[in-house]
């Protein structure tokens, strides 16, 4: 009689090689820059283009205070109203620019180190409407929404920092819902974090809070762990008033800051690419040169982020081949100017979870990552060309990005990974390399494998109730949220937030 085969010790193989890895293979911060959309002799033109309309044509509508740092700094004032930023100016900015800086976690051990050739995707986006979970439709968003989006993420590892990522539009006031944003992201994670001041006059009173959840008056300024998203110049040229307010009194509470600029290609700035690149180019250094009269080599990321409308419709297209290039571009010449780079992607024009999704998602995290954006925002959880926020579209869009970064990770070429006598060995031995010390190592060492794509046999997959992908995401979205109860905030620092703010 034959032996029966050890059932056990197959059950125990199996469940050994369905574990995720001990260690990640393809943590955040891996290396970028290998996709070079640009020429160094393109780049040095539309770098000459960006410098020469900052110096003959210059910005308009600038703030008194603004003005006379820059006149101070070196700028001069044209008889037409508009303020000439000369290269020497510009350069000086670029030189003495912080190069790399700490985005701080309230936990330290999730704190990103932001600059150099390390890629990390996070959040952005100001959505307006929620895909909801039960109906699949989309509704406006609430604050619910942002708390829960919040607590969302800090379970995923791909996301390396958390934007607010939707507008409670059920927030009633200003100032409410600037508080009311800032409490939900520090209740709800540790992640470094990030939001907006819709006014000058938000952000000493916010300080207090995050003051509070740091552990004293003054605490938050000494180790900042949250920035903020400003867009300080407006395409086409021109700075926008209540954008600079913010920018000086972020600077005075030491909160790091990413000036956004946000051109439309063939509405605020050139449809042709090239020019583009140029004018948003020198828009974004414009904020640098604000940050440098104010403050130089105040932590700030230069995020020049190009968007592209549909020429046919005016309509944003948040994805496609255009936006693609571009962004990579961006970070391609942030980078060759050696400053910490923002670009955007992941901005799908999809409504729902489908190919359409995928494919542009897909094509444009794959283009920054490779062109090395050091922060590349808006990629988790976004949709419907930034107007949609989805619970589904995040733990999806962490699966992407944990595959991108394996793809930057690269290919290790040694003695050992080149592996000739592992070769010899299974060619002359069981004929296979299933079960040799080498395939195993590299299972922990080498792959990311999916938790929510489906690598089954179509058998396997029917039997399973042929579900599709979205089905499968909001089903880990609604696990999460009914287990992730993160209690960030004590009882005191809590009671002390309510007692001093109107959290709703």
């Amino acid at each position: 009689m034959t032996s029966r085969p050890n059932r056990s010790g197959r059950k125990a193989r199996h469940a050994q090689r369905a574990a995720p890895p001990a260690v990640n293979p393809a943590p955040p911060g891996q290396r970028g820059g290998a996709y070079q959309p640009l020429k160094t002799q393109e780049i040095e033109a539309i770098y000459q283009t960006s410098l020469r309309l900052l110096a003959e044509l210059g910005l308009g509508e600038v703030p008194a205070r603004l003005f006379e740092d820059l006149v101070r700094a070196g700028a001069a004032m044209g008889g037409d109203g508009r303020v000439r930023l000369p290269a020497a100016l510009v350069e000086d900015a670029i030189a003495q620019a912080a190069k790399r800086f700490t985005l701080h976690g309230r936990d330290s051990d999730r704190s990103i180190e932001v600059g150099g050739d390390a890629v990390h995707f996070g959040t952005g986006g100001a959505a307006v409407q929620t895909l909801d979970l039960d109906s699949g439709l989309y509704r406006p968003a609430t604050l619910r929404d942002l708390h829960d989006f919040t607590r969302l993420q800090d379970t995923l590892t791909n996301v390396s920092w958390f934007t607010r990522c939707c507008i409670a539009t059920d927030v009633p006031g200003i100032f409410e819902l600037d508080v009311n944003t800032a409490y939900a992201l520090v209740r709800n994670t540790t992640k470094p974090v990030a939001t907006a001041f819709t006014l000058a006059e938000t952000v000493a009173p916010i300080v207090q809070m995050l003051d509070i959840v740091a552990g004293g008056e003054g605490a938050f300024s000494k180790r900042p762990f949250l920035k903020t998203h400003i867009s300080p110049v407006i395409s086409p040229m021109r700075f926008g008033e209540d954008a600079v307010d913010v920018v000086y009194e972020c600077i005075a509470h030491n909160i790091p800051m990413s000036c956004i600029t946000a051109a439309q290609s063939g509405a605020t700035a050139p449809a042709t690419l090239a020019g583009f690149l140029a004018q948003s180019l020198a828009e974004t250094l414009a904020s640098l040169v604000m940050v440098h009269a104010i403050s130089p080599g105040f932590p700030m990321v230069f995020s020049n982020w190009p968007l592209v409308i549909d020429l046919r419709t005016g309509a944003f297209a948040g994805g496609g081949g255009e936006i693609a290039v571009l962004n990579a571009a961006s970070a391609q010449v942030s980078n060759w100017l050696g400053l910490p780079s923002g670009v955007a992607c992941s901005m799908t024009d999809a409504k729902a979870i489908d190919a359409q999704y995928g494919a542009e998602k897909g094509l444009t995290a794959m283009a920054a990552g490779l062109a090395g954006g050091n922060l590349i925002y808006e990629s988790s959880g976004m949709t419907a060309s930034l107007l949609g926020a989805s619970f589904e579209a995040f733990v999806l869009d962490d699966e992407m990005h944990g595959a991108i970064y394996r793809a930057l990770r690269g290919v290790e070429v040694s003695e050992e990974t080149l592996g000739f006598d592992a070769i010899c060995d299974a060619i002359l031995g069981d004929g296979h390399f299933l079960g040799s010390a080498q395939t195993h190592a590299a299972m922990e060492r080498d792959y990311v494998y999916p938790d929510l794509a489906d690598r089954a046999q179509p058998r396997t997959w029917e039997e399973n109730g042929a579900r599709d992908i979205w089905e499968v995401a909001r089903d880990k979205a609604r696990a999460i949220l009914a287990s992730h109860h993160p209690q960030y905030l004590d009882a005191g620092q809590d009671k002390a937030i309510r007692d001093r703010f109107p959290i709703l």
